[in-house]
This record gives C-alpha cells, sequence and structure tokens, in this order.
C-alpha cells in the first residue's frame, strides 16, 4: 500500500469503518512508514480533542436566557416598526387634518353672516299677531269679562 491510499483511507481506519482487510493493510503500512504513522498520530489527536469539545456541560438555564434575548429582541423591532410608523406615517397625517380643519373653520368664521331679506307682507305676517294681539279681541271685551 504506497501513502497517498493511506491518507484516503485513514479517516475510516481511524473511526473503525473499513473492512478486516483493508485494516490490515493499513496497519501494516504504519508499522513500515513513520511519515505515515506521525501522520495518523497527529490525525488522532486532532479527532480526540474535537471529541472532548463536543461535549460540552449544557446551562440549565441557557434556553431562557437566549428566549428571553429572542422575546426582548421581537418587542424592540415591534417598538422601533411602531416609532417609525408613528414619526413618518401618523405625524403627517394628523398635521395635514389639523391643517384642512383649521383652514375650512377660518374660511367660515370669515363668511359675513347670512342677510335674512324680508318683504313687508312676510314681516307683517310673521311678527305683527304677536305685538297686536289686541286686534283679534278688543280691550273693552277683555275688560267686560
Amino acid at each position: 500500500m504506497n501513502c497517498k491510499t493511506l491518507h484516503k483511507e485513514l479517516i475510516f481506519f481511524l473511526e473503525g469503518d473499513l473492512p478486516l482487510e483493508k485494516r490490515e493493510q493499513l496497519e501494516a503500512h504504519l508499522n513500515e512508514c513513520p511519515d505515515c504513522a506521525a501522520f495518523a498520530a497527529d490525525i488522532k489527536k486532532t479527532l480526540q480533542v474535537t471529541e472532548n469539545e463536543k461535549s460540552t456541560e449544557v446551562n440549565p438555564f441557557f434556553y431562557t436566557r437566549v428566549k428571553a434575548k429572542l422575546e426582548n429582541n421581537e418587542t424592540q423591532h415591534i417598538a422601533a416598526f411602531e416609532n417609525v410608523f408613528l414619526r413618518k406615517v401618523l405625524q403627517p397625517v394628523l398635521f395635514s387634518i389639523l391643517l384642512i380643519i383649521g383652514v375650512y373653520s377660518g374660511i367660515k368664521i370669515g363668511q359675513p353672516a347670512p342677510v335674512n331679506v324680508f318683504s313687508s307682507t312676510q314681516f307683517d305676517q310673521e311678527t305683527v299677531p304677536y305685538l297686536n294681539e289686541m286686534e283679534t279681541e278688543s280691550i273693552e271685551t277683555f275688560l267686560m269679562e
């Protein structure tokens, strides 16, 4: 077996995934070739370090802290959206409505009051009965009763 083939099969050998024939060939080559043996030892140490780092102790409050940060982040995004929406959309709309109401009120206040023009007969028909109640009943009749 040559060194190039060993390098291709070395990971499978270290993990124990090779058939028995290939495993024996690789072991024989590692016993004969000091460079490949050193390379295999380095790879084995690297795999052991990564395996040790994989099994870390999980903090029981890790999930709670992550969840709290995510919820806080969501509320900040919502608050930021509300603030931008309020500032960029609602403020101009509110000021425009107030401006329109102000202009309309100013126009209405500035107009002169409507003048009611009565004809003399219309005035007599509406006001005379109230001012001259005695025409319908003479004072003598009133006093006699």
